[in-house]
């Protein structure tokens, strides 16, 4: 069957008279209604109902059901293997099943490494894949309320565990199946323990159900509420970094992620939008998944099943489930089905019965299963002809290698590398010092990866600064440049620019976090450290948290240390060693953990005098307070974006903070917080006594910080001195209007739409916003087109956009002259207190580094900013 057959059908069916043919309302939840009968199954493999006492779609399966019935199958079978290969923020078990026949289960590590060997270009040729096993990734419900997926594994363990037959036994021979029941426990659980607990015994299928309507901040994340199909390439969560390393350990062919979409939908499965395909994708990667897709028609087709193709989605961005594999060798393949959210609900197509959604996942794995083996060889013959040409390419790139790192972050640098290599990717550390591309390139502090790689094409899209596009439209972020993200110093070297030389020691497998050291030992007098690292908060906040005084410089000095004179920069924290009530001996302590667990270079001095600049004992050493956090979360808030600020306080540095709900801001004590977050959202349900309330904490000392559309709350409640850019349509409206085609309104309008691209921006270095940066030029990321006129007070925009800020990605050129020169941070003063308005997100999924310094600065140093120099 062609692409030509599956329209064909698609069109048929839109004729047929029960729109959705086998009727959703008439799906019940039995084994006989999920299963095919043409084969028998055998007795001694138990059922989904034998094990957990229910039949799927019965009920929403748990997280630790799903568990059970994997562990009996993988006990009662010889063809499965269990797995559990890491832990979620919850401590639930993450774990895949391993399924091929049981002759190749005696034989699975010798069939791993010949399969693997296939991605080596220098062995690949020497492989005969003729009788070679395909291997797929069969992924399921990453989005946690998108449950069908995760109970329809419980279906396809059974299938592949007890169906027999001599057709059966030949695919097993043919193929290692890698499932993986559930690609986020924590976000499923949450979700099964809503619809179970509002399950009625008569099911209710009206859409105001409380049953189908999920409180904030619903299960479709995981416990930090990040969403875990963003995170394959940035690999930022112990669920992402387990997979990955199970990917390149096996490195599939092909990858099926299982999701749903609108109660109203129907089904869909790649390929996507043809003209939203990176550029980097093979051809005959999209010719393969369409190749594949004729089995899903076929298969639905037979069930009378609407579905469609090549429409809404896409595979531009390489860091979800079904993208990710196109750029490593494999076929990533999205599966949406529509979703009944609950056990049932209303739609266009008539009630939709949660088994009925629950089927579809089963129907496209078993077709995937069917597809892998009729094209088996050729897809095998497509990883390995992948690899041996991004080999290729890269050895005859005009860039042959990328350089990267700064001397003032270790941190920083680390965990790109750490990145890196968590995709396999080859780097070495820089054997001697350079400068490219305006850059200075140290040798102990530096990276170099080589354009001679398998991986070429993976690092060509980390590294790569598009910024011309075949499509205006993004299903996902336009840019990821990820030296950016990181806010790191880094050059394409080209020609004389490169050479072997340059590669020092190979990094093999995941460093540790290098660590720092005290410069002069136990000191009697003072300690200081320079905020450079990335981890100097959470050195600055266990000090404070063991009521240790600190202070910040608010100008530069040199200082007098064992190892001669030292200049040191805004930002400097100053720990002095009296008056103190915390013994010396364990403010030393202390400042030893700071070095070796935050990679801190702490300078032990012995006097107050300093040669140069400000002494220690000047004024000028702002005093700090500990940061007493809150963080609205609740409806109307962003989840993800108050789940990236719970994750970076909290897991990165160890700090406690209060989400805080907004409903009891109009009642609460908010004294005992010095620091509130407002994400992006609308917060207009906030009652007016909720308004006086944080009203009056600002004035009276209090750092509010505020991220995209907060800034609207804010301005209109007379809490943020700020001006929106307007659009000018007077001379818009002296044109004349031409009129355009219907069909192309969408494009038009999201072609106006910022999906996430990254802009140059320029930093105040002086300004307690700016403390720890050493380049007041730096990147940012923006998926928004909200625009803010720079401060009055020429001293209140610490940060804002250049006259050219377009770095990488996507932006139409109506937005990008209105978004020239305009601010991305603006501090204003109300009363003691002050408000920072932050118009971008500086947290944007865990993965931009380099301006999570801007937003700790925020709350550590808020309260120091001058107050004459607000807006």
């Amino acid at each position: 069957m062609r692409l030509s057959t599956l329209l064909f059908g698609f069109f048929t069916l839109l004729l047929s008279t029960s729109v959705y043919g086998q009727n959703p309302a008439e799906a019940e939840a039995s084994m006989d209604y999920y299963l095919p009968q043409d084969v028998t199954y055998n007795s001694e493999i138990p059922t989904p109902e034998e094990v957990l006492g229910m039949v799927p779609g019965e009920w929403h399966v748990r997280h630790d059901q799903l568990v059970k019935y994997m562990e009996a199958v993988a006990e009662a079978s010889d063809r499965i293997t269990l797995h559990k290969f890491a832990e979620t923020y919850e401590d639930r078990p993450l774990l895949y099943l391993t399924v091929t026949s049981a002759s190749n289960q005696q034989n699975i590590e010798q069939i791993r490494k010949n399969h693997v060997a296939l991605t080596n270009p220098e062995r690949s040729e020497q492989l005969d894949t003729e009788n070679m096993p395909i291997v797929m990734y069969w992924g399921y419900s990453i989005h946690g309320d998108e449950s069908s997926g995760s109970n329809a594994s419980l279906l396809v363990a059974y299938y592949l565990a007890a169906a027999q037959g001599k057709e059966i036994e030949q695919k097993l021979n043919n193929s290692v199946i890698l499932l993986d029941p559930s690609l986020n426990p924590d976000g499923l659980n949450r979700f099964a323990s809503w619809a179970n607990t509002h399950k009625s015994e008569n099911l209710v299928s009206d859409p105001n159900s409380l049953e189908l309507n999920q409180r904030w901040p619903s299960g479709r994340t995981n416990h930090y509420w990040f969403d875990l199909n963003r995170d394959w390439m940035l690999v930022q969560h112990p669920e992402s970094q387990g997979r990955i390393d199970n990917f390149h350990k096996w490195k599939p062919n092909i990858l099926t992620d299982h999701h749903e979409m609108g109660t109203n939908s129907t089904f869909f499965f790649q390929p996507g939008i043809q003209s939203r395909t990176h550029p980097i994708t093979p051809e005959q990667n999209q010719s393969l998944t369409k190749a594949i897709a004729d089995y899903h028609a076929e298969k639905l087709d037979n069930q009378k099943r609407l579905y469609y193709s090549q429409e809404s989605f896409d595979d531009f961005y390489y860091g979800k489930g079904s993208t990710y594999p196109d750029v490593n060798g494999g076929i990533g393949i999205l599966f949406e089905q529509a979703s009944s959210r609950g056990h049932a609900q209303e739609s266009v197509h008539g009630v939709l019965k949660y088994p009925f959604t629950i089927k579809n996942q089963f129907l496209t794995s078993l077709s995937t299963w069917e597809a892998s083996q009729n094209l088996r060889q050729e897809i095998l013959n497509y990883q390995r002809s992948f690899f041996q040409e991004s080999k290729r390419k890269g050895e005859q790139a005009d860039i042959e290698g990328y350089v990267f790192g700064t001397s003032h972050d270790k941190a920083r640098t680390h965990h790109f590398v750490e990145m890196l290599k968590r995709h396999k990717v080859k780097l070495y550390e820089l054997a001697k010092n350079i400068n490219a591309d305006g850059e200075s390139f140290q040798a102990n502090s530096s990276f170099v990866i080589p354009s001679d790689q398998k991986q070429y094409k993976f690092v060509k899209a980390l590294f790569e600064r598009r910024t011309s596009f075949t499509d205006s439209l993004f299903y996902d972020v336009s840019a990821w440049t990820m030296p950016y993200a990181f806010n790191l110093p880094f050059a394409e070297l080209e020609g004389r620019d490169y050479s072997d030389d340059l590669l020092g020691s190979k990094v093999d497998g995941v460093p540790e976090l290098p660590q720092g050291e005290i410069v002069g030992g136990k000191s009697d007098y003072a300690y200081v450290f320079e905020w450079d690292e990335y981890y100097a908060p959470r050195a600055l906040n266990r000090l404070q948290d063991a009521d240790v005084r600190t202070k910040v410089a608010s100008k530069p000095f040199t200082g007098v240390t064992a190892n001669g004179t030292h200049r040191f920069d805004y930002g400097t924290v100053l720990v002095p060693v009296g008056p103190q009530s915390v013994d010396e001996s364990d403010i030393y302590s202390l400042m030893k953990k700071a070095a070796n667990e935050d990679g801190l270079t702490v300078y032990a001095v012995g006097t107050g005098m300093t040669p140069r600049g400000i002494d220690l004992g000047s004024g000028s050493f702002e005093d700090l307070e500990q940061p007493n956090v809150a963080v609205l979360a609740g409806e109307g808030a962003s989840s993800y974006e108050v789940g990236e600020v719970w994750h970076l306080l909290d897991q990165r540095y160890d700090m406690t903070l209060t989400l805080f709900p907004p409903d009891r801001l109009s009642f609460a004590d908010l004294s005992r917080y010095n620091v509130i977050v407002m994400v992006n959202g609308g917060y207009n349900s906030l009652s007016n006594g909720a308004v006086s309330n944080i009203k009056d904490w600002v004035q009276s000392g209090g750092t509010l910080i505020t991220t995209k559309y907060a800034n609207r709350w804010a301005e209109r409640n007379d809490l943020a001195n700020i001006e929106f850019v307007k659009e000018d349509n007077s001379k818009e409206d002296e044109k004349e209007v031409n009129p355009k085609p219907y069909a192309e309104r969408d494009k038009a309008r999201g072609a106006q739409y910022i999906g996430g691209a990254i802009f140059n921006a320029k930093l105040d270095l002086t300004h307690p916003l700016g403390y720890g940066y050493n380049d007041d030029e730096m990147t940012v990321f923006r998926n928004s087109t909200l625009f803010l006129q720079k401060a009055e007070n020429p001293y209140a925009t610490p940060l804002y956009y250049t006259e050219e800020p377009l770095a990488s990605g996507y932006i139409s050129e109506e937005n990008l002259e209105e978004l020239a020169g305009t601010a991305s941070i603006i501090v204003s003063d109300t009363g003691r207190g002050r408000v920072i308005s932050m118009t971008d997100n500086p947290n944007f999924r865990a993965f931009w580094y380099g301006t999570n310094k801007l937003f700790m600065n925020a709350i550590f140093f808020g309260q120091t900013i001058d107050g004459g120099s607000g807006n």
